[in-house]
């Protein structure tokens, strides 16, 4: 298999560690490599940020990736200097214990490993439990108290140290394709549609949003101050080809198969229609997934923004969801930007979806 070359805007949204609430690293990144490429850009008090091309374009759509991550912040220092922390985002705690971290704080960044009891000190009814977060802590290598908040505060967060690797052609694997691949991809479209020079009929309004692993909140006041005509969430999608996952309750999505379209009632049908089509008409293989409630994406606060928005959802298959070493193929991801590229060119003033 010939060599692969990840763009360096994933690249360096991958290593940006960006939980919720403090993104800090990713919008940099966004900057850099959107904010030229835009008529308008503009940041918002819940960290979000919006990059328009077209200003005057009718419709308006937003495309939004969310660029924050899971992660720990810090709750409490014993006395010994080791560190307890509550949990950013929906983490298994299986995962938890035995990982490297890094503490983003005032003066740098510091490193940590998460820490248990070791299973030789447990019985054999503890061995079968799953630990409580309370129950496990961030070793920083402190001697007391004082000297771990000499290093650290209280409300410092932490994200694994588990980096973005290839690990077979373009298959590769990091702790936060969720969802900085999306924040790529909406960018991405952005910058392309504004090096095409082609002509547009609508606005394209690009959102980086905020705090989504904790309640979809910066796509909730995004798509209040954007107000868009149509909209399309781009996030990461289960992909069922693994071992032990049954397709009868999950559907039928594989890694490399293409962008994930969803339908149902978070999904307006003239944009779902609209999608399938520009798939079609540039030959790119996509796949489904039936949603029977509101989606647990930006698309969900989409959809319910100001008086509604025509709203579809596009996800990138992914293995392993909320652990340290998620799995994507960049192939797929290039797909969800040609798509949307597509989608947009193909807009014309009035397309606002209403049905």
């Amino acid at each position: 298999m010939p060599n692969y070359t990840p763009p360096s805007f994933l690249t360096d949204l991958l290593r940006a560690r960006s939980p919720s609430g403090a993104e800090f690293e990713a919008q940099k990144v966004y900057d850099h490599y959107v904010k030229p490429a835009a008529d308008a850009y503009a940041k918002d008090a819940m960290g979000n940020r919006i990059a328009t091309l077209n200003p005057k374009g009718d419709p308006i759509l937003m495309l939004a990736g969310h660029m924050d991550e899971l992660g720990l912040i810090l709750t409490f220092v014993n006395k010994d200097g080791f560190l307890y922390f509550d949990t950013i985002g929906g983490h298994d705690r299986v995962m938890i214990p035995g990982r490297r971290v890094v503490i983003q704080t005032a003066r740098g960044t510091v490193k940590g490993v998460t820490g248990k009891r070791a299973i030789h000190l447990m019985d054999e009814a503890d061995r079968k439990k799953v630990p409580e977060i309370h129950e496990m802590w961030i070793d920083i290598g402190a001697r007391s108290k004082k000297e771990a908040l000499e290093r650290v505060a209280i409300g410092d967060t932490a994200t694994y140290d588990h980096e973005f690797e290839l690990i077979h052609g373009s298959v590769g694997t990091a702790r936060a394709f969720d969802n900085k691949v999306g924040a790529y991809i909406v960018g991405e479209t952005l910058v392309r549609l504004a090096a095409s020079k082609r002509s547009l009929a609508a606005r394209i309004v690009s959102v980086a949003t905020s705090q989504e692993e904790i309640g979809v909140r910066g796509a909730t006041t995004s798509a209040y101050s954007v107000a868009p005509h149509l909209a399309v969430a781009v996030d990461v999608g289960h992909a069922t080809d693994h071992p032990d996952c049954d397709q009868r309750k999950y559907g039928e999505t594989r890694l490399g198969g293409g962008p994930i379209i969803c339908r149902g009632p978070n999904i307006n049908p003239k944009v779902f229609d609209r999608l399938v089509k520009a798939a079609r008409r540039i030959k790119l293989p996509v796949q489904f997934e039936a949603d029977a409630r509101p989606t647990g994406t930006d698309a969900r606060a989409l959809q319910m923004g100001r008086g509604g928005v025509a709203t579809g959802l596009i996800s990138v298959p992914l293995r392993y969801m909320h652990t340290p070493s998620e799995i994507v193929d960049l192939e797929d991801v290039e797909a969800c930007v040609k798509l949307l590229v597509e989608f947009a060119l193909d807009l014309k003033k009035g397309d606002y979806g209403h049905w």
